[in-house]
Formats: structure tokens, sequence, C-alpha cells
């Protein structure tokens, strides 16, 4: 097949490096130091102690990537979610209609933006449960095996049978879903675990379960999201290497001394010290966060519903201004009690939700 990966960070690079060393045609479209570096040296890709070289192309501009391919079968949309809309609306005016177009974002919201301009019929909703780090700009390195990629259509009923074939002969871990909106949101339910207020308070998410109130705090904000979703009618599944389902059961079950250890392992075992995507924008003063696809977009969709969750809102909303004001990141830097007058002042009414 002929695929184009627009926007090739990590997890873009990742897919469309191991697509090309299945066989397909890629073309990689990056930024211009990212794109020099896998023209002088190549796309290595690391994966349990075993390092490749994909047979890649690469440009720095989407009309150059564009014109290399005699059709396009295939764009992976690989860059942020804050992203999307203006690369959606470049990919529009290249005048092109490729066969798919698929989603990798976390978060709420993204595949709506893509089917918005492409149509349903032409979008895929993936959801990458991989860890996937860059040791240098040409150079992925895939931190944890047994991980996956969930792919499901936006149209519904709509058969996902052949790309998931196309990613596993590639020796990636997919598995095909049928609700995309389920997809999305379990997902999400497992991204907004120690994010936000790991990147507010500035510490890693499993110092902060180990601090009861924090925790507290984390656990209300999931069950808001879960209580979002029961109202939306929108089941949490699991995801190709990720398990929602039993953690969410936990929540309603089991009792909160517990619900703190099973949580401390997870957050151990999946992140360990690894600071999470919401922190690593922050620290790079991107201007912008992912926060509002994921608590944003489910206190948005709570509020839509009648029902409102304003632990996910406090620290959607925290989390902007710090992105916006770098100044006031001081001011949260190692204060949990801090954030917790905030998220109370949301949780009392005193501030919108």
């Amino acid at each position: 097949m002929n695929i184009a990966v627009y926007g090739a960070g990590a997890v873009g690079g990742y897919l469309g490096g191991m697509l090309a060393l299945a066989g397909h045609k890629v073309v990689l479209v990056s930024r211009v130091s990212t794109a020099a570096a896998i023209r002088r040296e190549g796309l290595l890709i690391t994966q349990e102690n075993v390092t490749r070289r994909a047979p890649v192309q690469v440009e720095d501009q989407l009309a150059a990537a564009l014109e290399s391919l005699p059709s396009c079968d295939l764009v992976i949309m690989g860059m942020k979610a804050y992203d999307l809309v203006e690369a959606v609306q470049h990919l529009a005016e290249t005048n092109l209609l490729p066969a798919r177009v698929m989603s990798t974002q976390n978060g709420i919201g993204v595949e709506e933006i893509i089917a918005d301009q492409f149509g349903k019929e032409r979008t895929l909703a993936g959801s990458v449960t991989i860890p996937i780090s860059r040791r240098a700009p040409n150079h992925l390195l895939v931190e944890r095996s047994g991980r996956g990629l969930g792919i499901a259509p936006v149209l519904p009923g709509q058969s996902v049978a052949e790309w998931v074939t196309m990613f596993r002969e590639a020796d990636i871990n997919a598995g095909g879903l049928t609700d995309y909106r389920a997809m999305k949101w379990s997902k999400a339910f497992l991204n907004i675990m120690g994010n936000a207020s790991s990147a507010i308070l500035n510490r890693p998410p499993a110092e902060l379960y180990r601090q009861r109130e924090v925790f507290d705090l984390e656990m209300r904000m999931m069950r808001e999201a879960l209580a979002v979703m029961k109202r939306l009618g929108i089941d949490v599944i699991n995801l190709p290497g990720a398990t929602a389902r039993p953690l969410a059961r936990s929540l309603a079950y089991a009792p909160d001394f517990l619900l703190q250890l099973v949580f401390i392992q997870v957050i151990e075992r999946g992140r360990g010290d690894k600071m999470p995507s919401f922190h690593i924008d922050l620290a790079n003063a991107k201007g912008r966060s992912e926060v509002v696809f994921q608590n944003g977009a489910i206190a948005a969709a709570g509020r839509a519903a009648g029902i409102i969750a304003p632990v996910n809102a406090a620290l959607n909303d925290t989390l902007l201004s710090l992105a916006r004001d770098p100044g006031r990141r001081e001011y949260f830097d190692r204060r949990p009690d801090r954030l917790l007058v905030v998220v109370r002042e949301y949780e009392r009414g005193e501030v919108a939700v």
C-alpha cells in the first residue's frame, strides 16, 4: 500500500517505519530537523534490543510527500490533538482524497475533526497503547512490548479487518474494535490517570498516588469520567495491550486502601518514574495542552449531558492556565495543597463547571 504519515513524531514514525519494514511504500512528513536526521542516518527502530533501519522516504513538506505517491491508500495523522484541525485543513487543501485517514491522537473528539472534512466512511479511529520514546531525532525506542494498536470504524458497521491485518503483518499487535467512542473514551480513562496532576504539581504520578489526598482527588476524577460515560451510554472496553474494564470495576467495588495499592502498581508498571505527556508539553512551553481533549472533553461532555465533572474541569482549567502563563507554574510546583484548594472550589460550585 501507499501510505503517508503526516506528523511523524514518535508514534507516527514508529507506525510508518514498521509498515515500511513490511514492504509498504511509506512517506513521512516531519519537521525540518527530524527529516534531515532521517535523510542522513535513516529511521532506526529499537524493539526488544534489536535495532532495524526502516526504508522510509521523508519530506518536510506535505505537498512534496503526496506528490511522491502515485496514489494514497492511507494517511496516518501523527500530530498532537491540538494541531489536528490545522493539519486536516492543510491535507484538504492538497485536493487529495485518500482511501482512509487514521487518527492516532489521544483524546475525545479528534475523529470528528477528520470525519467532518473527509467523511465518516474514510475515517479510521486509532488508539496506540505502545510506549515509544526518542533516543535521537531519527531513532525510536519501543519501551515495552505487549502493547498494541486499536482500530475502529467511525462509520458504524464498516469493516476494519483489512487494516488490522496490514498492521499485524507489520509486527504490530493490532485489534479491531466496533465502537470507536468506547475505544477512545476507554483510552482517555486510562490516559488521565496521574497526567494532569503530575503536570500541575511537577511530580511523578507514582509519588503523587502515595499521597492520600491527591490519590482521593484522582479517584474522584476517574469516577466522574465513568459517570459521564454511563450517562452517554458508552461502555468501558479493553484495548490491545491495555485493560480498562478491570480498573473501572475496581472503582465501584474495591475499598479505598486496596484501590490505592492497585493503582500505585498500575502507575509504576505503566510509567515508572517517567513523566506523562501533559508534563512533557508543559515543560516544552508549548502554550497548549492536550488536556482539553481529555479532562476538558470529559467535563464538557458531562455538562452537555446534564452531569457535572468538577474535578476534571478544575484540572483542565488549571493546566491550561499554566500552559498559557508559565510564570504561574511555580505556584503549584510540589504544592498539592494549593491544587486541592482549587479543586474544592469547583466541587463546591464556587467556580462554574
